[in-house]
C-alpha cells in the first residue's frame, strides 16, 4: 500500500500557492509579457487597428488612483476579444489624436458611425480621427440632464420645507406653543413628500407602485412646477422611444425644445443649450438608435477586473492582462 510522504497536516500548507506568489510567476514566466511589443509604452497608449469596425463607441475611465484613459471598442465585438481598438492616456483630444494618427488613413476612414457623451474633446477626437462617421450622442446622456434638472428643482423644494419647519419650530418654541408637523394625506410630511419622491421622477408613470402613484399626486398637487418638470423629462422619453424616423424625431424635439423655453426653469437651460448645440449628434441617434450602452458595459467590466485584483498596482501588466482578454 502506497504511503504519502508528506504529513497529513502538511497538505493543505503543501498544496497552497501564495495568490501574489502565483501572479508573480505568470508575469514573469508563465506568460509572454516579456516579450510583449508594447509593454515599453503600454501605460502611455495601446493601439489594435486589427479591431477597428465600422461601429465603434468612445468613453473614458479611471484605471487608477484616478488618472482617466480614453477607451474606443468596437461594438461588432459585443464586449468580447476583439473589442478593444485603444486605450489612451488621458482625455485632452490633441493627444489623443496624435495617438490615432499611427493608424493608416484608410482604416480611420472606414469607420462609419462612433457613439459618444456630449463631452467637447470626444468630438474633436472623432472628428479628426474619423473625418467620415457619423458622431452619435447617447440617448441617456442626454436624458440625464432632463433628470437633472428636476431633481435640482425637488431639493431646492425640500431646503424650502426644511426651512419653513425649522422656522415653524423656532416661533413655536419663542410663543409657548407645542409644534405640530404638518401631515399631508399619505402621512409625510413635505420635506419627507421631497425626499420620499425622488426614485419615482425617474421613472415612467405605468412602473409607479401604488404607493408612488399616491406620492405623485399630492406632490404635483402641492408643486405643480414640479409636475410640469416631470412631464417635460417624460415626453423626451417618448420622443426617444416612439419616433423611429429621424425627420419625425426633429419635429417632436424641436417642439419639446419650445416647451422647455416656455417652462422658464432655471435648471431646464442646460438642456436647452446642449439640444442647440449639439442638435444634429442627438438626432442622429434616430438613424440606427445607437447608444453608447456597450462602451459603458465594458467600462463595468473593466471596473469589476480591477476589483477583483484589489486595485491596480501594476498598470503595464494590468493593461497586458486587459490586451489578452479584450485585444
Amino acid at each position: 500500500m502506497d504511503t504519502c510522504p508528506i504529513p497529513a497536516q502538511s497538505l493543505e500548507t503543501y498544496y497552497h500557492i501564495e495568490g501574489g506568489q502565483l501572479e508573480r510567476q505568470y508575469k514573469e514566466h508563465l506568460s509572454d509579457y516579456g516579450q510583449w511589443e508594447q509593454k515599453d509604452h503600454a501605460d502611455k497608449w495601446l493601439l489594435f487597428p486589427d479591431n477597428i469596425g465600422t461601429h465603434l463607441s468612445i468613453d473614458e475611465t479611471s484605471l487608477s488612483n484616478g488618472e482617466l484613459y480614453t477607451i474606443i471598442t468596437n461594438k461588432a465585438a459585443k464586449g468580447r476579444k476583439g473589442a478593444l481598438v485603444a486605450i489612451i492616456e488621458g482625455t485632452n483630444a490633441d493627444d489623443i489624436n496624435e495617438i490615432l494618427d499611427k493608424i493608416p488613413q484608410e482604416v480611420l476612414g472606414a469607420v462609419q458611425e462612433v457613439t459618444l457623451d456630449m463631452s467637447d474633446s470626444m468630438r474633436k477626437i472623432i472628428r479628426h480621427s474619423f473625418p467620415r462617421a457619423q458622431r452619435v450622442i447617447d440617448r441617456f446622456h442626454v436624458q440625464k440632464l432632463a433628470f437633472d434638472a428636476i431633481q435640482q428643482m425637488r431639493i431646492e423644494h425640500r431646503w424650502d420645507a426644511i426651512n419653513a419647519e425649522t422656522d415653524a419650530k423656532e416661533e413655536a418654541k419663542l410663543t409657548g406653543e407645542k409644534y405640530i408637523s404638518e401631515l399631508l394625506p399619505n402621512g409625510d410630511s413635505p420635506k419627507q413628500l421631497l425626499a420620499r419622491s425622488r426614485y419615482l421622477l425617474f421613472k415612467s408613470p405605468d412602473k409607479w407602485s401604488d404607493s408612488q402613484k399616491v406620492r405623485a399626486k399630492i406632490l404635483f398637487e402641492k408643486y405643480p412646477d414640479l409636475q410640469q418638470a416631470y412631464s417635460l423629462t417624460h415626453s423626451l422619453r417618448m420622443i426617444y422611444n416612439k419616433n423611429t424616423l429621424k425627420d419625425t424625431a426633429r419635429l417632436s424635439l424641436a417642439k419639446w425644445y419650445n416647451k422647455v423655453a416656455d417652462s422658464q426653469f432655471k435648471s431646464f437651460n442646460t438642456i436647452a443649450a446642449t439640444i442647440y448645440e449639439h442638435y444634429d449628434e442627438i438626432l442622429n441617434f434616430f438613424v440606427n438608435r445607437s447608444t453608447n450602452a456597450a462602451a459603458e458595459s465594458f467600462n463595468a467590466k473593466i471596473k469589476s477586473f480591477r476589483a477583483s485584483l484589489r486595485g491596480v498596482t501594476d498598470i503595464k501588466f494590468f493593461l497586458f492582462r486587459l490586451y489578452k482578454i479584450y485585444a
